[in-house]
């Protein structure tokens, strides 16, 4: 499967120019080969607390719809995040998978909102995994500040293949980035794709980075710097080959880990 991630530098908070910017990588994306299309945390504002200002209604928001089109039209599976505001006026941080065919095939709720970085005291963390088909890849997306928390791409990863991590992980912490990317791929047996983005938001500098991890920790693609389309081919088939030939996920002992207190 050939992934583009798309290492965008958005215009913070300005979704108009963006979604331009966005069909511009959509197009090289068709140009390159590209079957699935990445795009980073909150992509089409950067990392805002301003819920008021960037959430969108729960049943129709507007940028997954309009990505929604833009799958369709040019034939291509494609990961977008963006803002669910809430009835309380709090939001949700999501990340979603449309289909070639302009579906919704899952639709993520991040579950820990970026404590440090003031995003609990905005938005509320989702209580749910999400999972759906890419072909016949089984693919799970968590959110930037979730790397930091090993149990839940453990739980992920019992059912999937790729787990894809839309960030805006500032630079400042980049060494982090890296390791946790391939520690989760390592320990957990599956391909990790990291998306981030690049350009200064809020104030904040962003290197991007993205990179793609196989099964066995080693880097397929990446890390990449600059802003642009990378485009990493990956292959799904070795992730049941690398549990095979060295199986610790069958040697996990999940009731003694319950009775330690381990959840």
């Amino acid at each position: 499967m050939r992934l583009g991630l798309a290492q965008m530098d958005m215009i913070w908070e300005d979704k108009e120019t963006n979604y331009q910017k966005a069909e511009q990588y959509i197009i090289e994306g068709k140009e390159k080969g590209v079957e699935f299309l990445l795009f980073p945390e909150m992509s089409m504002t950067g990392f805002s607390m301003h819920v008021e200002r960037i959430g969108e209604a729960k049943e129709a928001p507007v940028t997954r719809d309009y990505f929604c089109a833009l799958a369709k039209k040019y034939g291509m599976y494609i990961g977008i995040g963006y803002v669910e505001r809430k009835e309380n006026k709090r939001g949700r941080n999501r990340y979603a998978i449309l289909s070639p065919e302009g579906e919704v095939l899952c639709d993520y709720a991040k579950i820990h909102p970026f404590t440090y970085g003031r995003e609990g005291e905005y938005y509320d963390g989702g209580d749910a995994l999400s999972f759906c088909m890419v072909e016949d890849c089984c693919v799970s997306p968590l959110i930037c500040y979730d790397l930091r928390f090993p149990e839940v791409f453990q739980a992920a990863s019992r059912k999937a293949d790729m787990i894809v991590v839309p960030a805006s992980w500032p630079e400042a912490r980049m060494d982090a980035w890296e390791i946790f990317l391939k520690a989760r791929a390592l320990e957990n047996q599956c391909i990790m794709v990291g998306i981030n983005r690049v350009g200064m938001g809020g104030k904040i500098p962003y290197v991007g980075k993205s990179m793609a991890v196989d099964a066995e920790g080693k880097a397929l693609g990446g890390p990449f710097l600059g802003e642009g389309l990378f485009t990493v081919d990956v292959d799904t088939a070795s992730v049941k080959n690398a549990r095979e030939v060295f199986p610790t996920k069958k040697d996990r002992k999940d009731y003694v880990y319950r009775m330690l207190g381990i959840e």
